[in-house]
């Protein structure tokens, strides 16, 4: 009988120490879901982004042909945008993207009949509504992100939280703040 109460106490603290690794499993697997969730958010708003900069380019080339230069580098933004795969890839996709659209809406000021075209004015305001899309799409993504890592990080999760095959999530983020502070806009 004396080797039962020690016994118990072994039984209690292995199933303490289970649930909490059981606990503890559950809520990484949840955090890791939602992080990838918010990665899918981040993409198809730029996925939207890339597919209304097309329309864009189509309205500014018929009263600007002349910019082919312009047009080309949007061009190859968005098509680097379309292929970026992780944060890293987006953030330098980011910077890109960002600067070949000032440098479209800099032609489009230039030409005030097409500051008047009512395809552009929606076009536009299309584009600075899926920038502050992706804007929350980031800061949702980057809360996710820093979450799982700090679960990932404190003790005593760093002990066992590889094993168990989790990892610390990169950020999105962009090298250049400036560039994506604010939506592209268009000065009348």
């Amino acid at each position: 009988m004396d080797w039962l109460i020690p016994v118990i106490i072994v039984v209690v603290i292995v199933a303490i120490i289970g649930i909490y690794l059981w606990a503890t499993y559950n809520s990484l697997v949840t955090l890791n879901v939602r992080v990838d969730e918010a990665w899918s958010d981040i993409t198809v708003q730029l996925k939207r982004r890339a597919d209304l900069i097309p329309n864009l380019i189509e309205t500014v080339k018929g009263y600007a042909s002349h910019e082919r230069g312009v047009f080309e580098s949007v061009t190859k933004a968005r098509a680097e945008t379309l292929s970026a795969q992780g944060p890293a890839e987006a953030s330098v996709a980011e910077n890109h993207i960002q600067a070949a659209l000032r440098s479209i809406f800099a032609v489009a000021e230039a030409y005030p009949q097409l500051q008047a075209s009512q395809n552009f004015l929606r076009l536009q305001a299309d584009l600075v509504d899926t920038e502050d899309k992706i804007q929350a799409s980031r800061r949702f993504y980057n809360g996710g992100v820093r979450e799982l890592n700090t679960k990932i990080k404190v003790f005593p999760n760093s002990i066992f939280a590889k094993r168990l095959g989790f990892s610390a999530r990169d950020f999105f983020e962009v090298s250049d703040v400036a560039a994506i502070a604010e939506p592209p806009r268009v000065q009348f």
